[in-house]
């Protein structure tokens, strides 16, 4: 391209270009770039023309060429598909009428910070620096999937829209970042797509806004961070999907508001976390999906715990804060597929590493009864028996009680009543506590039972003290074991 083809606004970003010099259309700082359609030609650069530079433009000896232009309408389509451009490409605070096409192109450095774009279209490119798309303004599809970003991604304070799209407005599945992912204030209305990425640093999205409440408003299976993910003071209108995913740092979601009713607000079953944070905000409209999940700190204060939760086969090693058992168990009775054991057995692990040994044992009390409410009526009556004499052997003191009481019962009756002996010249002195205990031990003999018998309303009274004498040395017996198991 010849330069007597320019108008005077590409000519004086054609003459600046090989000296790597910066073109700045702008009025003012407040220019707003939403308006660029309207702007004239003082300020209008064709996108062939950059083109052109990039691919051939001058150069000047000693001087290292970059294109640096701010606050312009570039007119057509800035198509540099499978190009490698050898200078850094800033185009901020600019207009675009059409997206610009990077597709499988080798960058150094792509900054559009600012500028208002129809979409953009980066798949499979490679940039050796950073991408900042800075405060950026789409609507149209982000197309990134596959890219390769040796630095940072910077898209904080962007908005990103696809008004009638059906698929994903920022599409980063597949892409690695070499740094991190930094959108801290990102406002997105679609699908946020990072299946299969890697991010090399750590992504910050707090203070995010993210919606498509119709489905995934973030869809990020198998999405690996070496840092931290996090995702504070956000609101997410639309699942948000981690299935798979492993986050090396932390996950946290502190102040954030999950929302999608009917379904799960958060899926991050089969993920492997560090640390996952669940405080201080409101309880998410949808379920919680940790299943077969591995955790080494789960930070999940019993206020944010939703109306619904999945936790079969969910490890971790610490759950903080410490609550007492009372506040934890709620938690477990929420569960969508009934009773799962393995989520009391977790929770007791968790009170046990601590040494809370009064909180373990409640846990297990809990699962025991929950246990009890699936089995047929027989089982149910049998547990109940178990639960009200001695707390399935959690509480063996309810026993002595329950001993101690018929015993009392049982030496009054007799002692105001005796009972006949089977040998009046060669029964024992009777005595009516060791002839009550006879009843009621059914290992221990005192000689007592088998030399009187008592008739009528006494003798039903006997009947009872047996039965329930060999009730409770069932239950102390399942329970001893059930300890000693444990151990």
């Amino acid at each position: 391209m010849e330069i007597n083809e320019l108008t005077a606004a590409e000519e004086r970003v054609w003459r600046a270009f090989p000296r790597g010099e910066a073109v700045d259309f702008r009025d003012g700082a407040d220019d707003d770039p939403a308006e660029g359609r309207d702007w004239g030609a003082e300020r209008t650069v064709r996108a062939e023309v950059l083109r052109a530079l990039l691919l051939d433009g001058p150069r000047q000896d000693g001087e290292i060429a970059s294109l640096s232009l701010t606050g312009a309408r570039i007119t057509g389509r800035l198509d540099l598909q499978y190009a490698t451009i050898d200078h850094p490409v800033r185009l901020r605070h600019c207009h675009f009428e059409e997206a610009p096409r990077y597709y499988a192109a080798r960058l150094r450095e792509l900054n559009l910070s600012e500028s208002v774009l129809p979409g953009l279209v980066g798949h499979a490119m490679h940039v050796d620096g950073v991408v900042r798309l800075t405060r950026a303004r789409c609507h149209g599809v982000m197309r990134l999937g596959g890219a390769r970003i040796g630095g940072s991604l910077y898209l904080e304070s962007a908005e990103l829209t696809a008004p009638g799209a059906d698929e994903p407005v920022l599409q980063l599945n597949q892409a690695a970042v070499g740094a991190d992912l930094w959108a801290p204030g990102l406002r997105t209305h679609g699908q946020i797509r990072l299946n299969g990425a890697t991010v090399a640093g750590s992504v910050n999205l707090n203070e995010a806004r993210l919606s498509r409440p119709e489905g995934a408003a973030l869809d990020a299976e198998t999405f690996a961070v070496e840092g931290d993910m996090l995702v504070r003071s956000a609101e997410v209108r639309g699942w948000m999907g981690l299935r798979g995913a492993r986050i090396t740092g932390r996950l946290d979601l502190s102040y954030t508001r999950l929302s999608s009713p009917g379904g799960s607000a958060l899926r991050a079953a089969s993920t492997t976390i560090g640390e996952l944070w669940l405080r201080k905000g409101p309880p998410m409209e949808g379920a919680l999906n940790l299943r077969r999940a591995q955790l080494e700190v789960l930070l999940l204060e019993p206020e944010s715990v939703p109306d619904e939760v999945l936790l079969g086969e969910l490890t971790y090693t610490s759950l903080v804060p410490h609550e007492p058992a009372e506040r934890r168990l709620p938690m477990l009775e929420r569960e969508r597929d009934g009773h799962v054991p393995h989520a009391y057995e977790q929770l007791t692990a968790a009170y046990r590493r601590v040494g809370d040994d009064h909180a373990a044992r409640l846990v297990q009390l809990a699962k025991q009864r929950r246990h009890r409410h699936t089995l047929p009526w027989y089982g149910r009556m049998w547990g109940l028996a178990q639960d009200v004499t001695v707390g399935y052997g959690f509480r063996p003191l309810r026993a002595a009680g329950w001993l101690l009481s018929l015993l009392a019962l049982g030496s009054v009756a007799y002692a105001l009543h005796h009972p006949q002996p089977l040998k009046a010249d060669e029964a024992p002195p009777f005595s009516p506590v060791f002839y009550t205990l006879d009843l009621l031990l059914p290992v221990i003999s005192f000689g007592q039972d088998s030399a009187f018998a008592p008739h009528g309303w006494y003798q039903l009274l006997a009947y009872v003290l047996v039965l329930t004498g060999w009730i409770l040395a069932s239950t102390v017996i399942a329970g001893v074991t059930r300890t000693v198991s444990r151990q």
